[in-house]
This record gives C-alpha cells, structure tokens and sequence, in this order.
C-alpha cells in the first residue's frame, strides 16, 4: 500500500467538507442579536425576577424558558429563550445541590449573557460577552 492511500491523498472518493460548526451559526446570530438580550436581562434583574438571567439558544422545540428571538420570524438559525437561574433549579436542569457550584462560575451578568446552549449532542453553559455598540 502507498502513503497516499494511508492518508487517503489522490483517492478516487470525494473528500466530505467538514460540516460547520453550530456554534459558528450561533456566534453569528448572538451579534445580532446582542442588544435586544442585554435589555431583557437588565430588565429580568430590574424587574427583580432574578439575578442571574439565563438565555437558552435552540433550534428546535423548547419547553423552559419564554421565547424572545424566534429564528423563524427573524430568518436566523437560532431561536432564544429568557430564562432565570431559579426556574432551571425549579425544573430540575440545574440540582439543587449543585446550584451553588454553578453561582461561582456565573459570570457578570451586565458584562455576559449565560446562554444555554442546546444542541442534538446535548447541551451546555457558555458565557459570551456583550458587544459595547456606542
């Protein structure tokens, strides 16, 4: 056998392209959609329902959460849910017992959105910063 077709150069098969990453879609929908989620969490915090907003980013059906940003009216991929930190330890996404270890890597909530990210692998927290649009 020759090194070419050890590392599958000059083969007869098309190369597959690498599938984007779902989290290259959301970075780009997340910009846009930047300021209308920092007001919802300053107003989730002024409104003094909760501390610590928690934003859910899907493509699909969610039941958590109230929808804000849906990406079938805003010809985006991805849809966005607001959220509190109470409501995810209410329905069980986040333990009891484990809520404090989750405080302690919360971020500033006026500096970045806590997203929950749901994809069909599963899901997790991500933190991304606000963009300063002055």
């Amino acid at each position: 056998m020759d090194p070419e077709e050890l590392l599958n150069e000059n083969s007869a098969e098309p190369k597959k392209e690498k599938k984007e990453s779902p989290l290259v879609s959301l970075e780009r929908d997340l910009k846009l959609f930047n300021e209308s989620i920092r007001e919802v969490a300053v107003e989730i915090m002024v409104e003094g329902l909760s501390a610590h907003p928690i934003f859910i980013a899907h493509q699909h059906q969610i039941k958590l959460g109230e929808l804000i940003l849906d990406r079938e009216e805003l010809n985006t991929e991805w849809s966005i849910h607001a959220s509190t930190l109470e409501e995810f330890v209410e329905r069980g996404v986040i333990k009891e017992m484990l809520k404090e270890r989750f405080l302690s890597t919360y971020k500033n909530p006026t500096d970045f959105m806590c997203l929950f990210v749901v994809v069909p692998e599963g899901a997790n927290f991500v933190y991304y910063p606000y963009t300063n649009q002055k």
